[in-house]
């Protein structure tokens, strides 16, 4: 059996609402290795984001241990947390979150102008080397509002992979896109797997779900089922 590289032992995650404490994950023991290609799937509200925001060092747990390789997140403090999402995740949100006033290459230069590591021409090629893969290198100098949806997405897509993470993380990536541009984002999460990352994916659409090769199923903050290779069980 693979080595498990991300491992949830025992997760829970509670929330405050008012007097009321809501469960948003329940007990949550998991083991996934390094490279897969995994996609979260279960109904509104059964703690699919709440799973991925811990994997990615976005949230803590309320109760129990999560582990990424060597690094125990619940145990880092903030400004460690963010240096490890900094150089280790790369992430892709739903509503694309890119600057309007910015181009696409703009966009995708982004975290590296943060670190502001590299020298300017580095960083140029680098982003443009991203737009390149997700096939947008002819829209470089479009702002946002100038791209379709699906262009969009793979412009944070390029921006989630210009650090050359170890892990992505995309959350309903494909929530806001007509059928077609939702099979390009997926592919090309499938192409970023075959390169050796470890993807993560939220999803409500079964059917995009198929594409991975490990899916989990959530229900009121457990998982009550996980198919692999076309196998489930309980």
């Amino acid at each position: 059996m693979t080595k498990s590289w991300i491992r949830l032992c025992g997760v829970t995650r509670q929330f405050s609402q008012g007097l009321t404490l809501c469960w948003a994950l329940r007990g949550i023991d998991l083991n996934v290795p390094q490279g897969a290609f995994l996609a979260i799937v279960g109904p509104s509200g059964s703690g699919k984001t709440t799973l991925l925001n811990l994997l990615a060092g976005i949230d803590r747990p309320s109760a129990g241990q999560v582990w990424v390789g060597d690094w125990r997140l619940d145990r880092l403090d903030e400004e460690s947390l963010a240096r490890w999402r900094g150089r280790y995740v790369g992430i892709v949100f739903q509503f694309f979150q890119l600057f309007p006033t910015l181009t696409a290459l703009e966009n995708v230069r982004l975290p590296l102008e943060l670190q502001a590591v590299l020298p300017a021409r580095e960083r140029r090629r680098r982003a443009l080397d991203a737009l390149e893969q997700v096939g947008l290198a002819g829209r470089a100098q479009h702002l946002p509002a100038q791209l379709s949806g699906g262009e969009q997405q793979r412009v944070a897509l390029a921006r989630a992979l210009i650090h050359d993470p170890l892990l992505v993380v995309a959350d309903e990536p494909t929530g806001n896109l007509d059928s077609e541009s939702g099979r390009h984002v997926v592919a090309l999460l499938r192409q970023v797997h075959r390169q050796g990352k470890t993807v993560l994916m939220v999803t409500h659409d079964r059917q995009l779900a198929q594409e991975a090769s490990l899916r989990l199923h959530l229900r009121d903050g457990r998982i009550v089922s996980r198919e692999e290779d076309g196998d489930a069980y309980r």
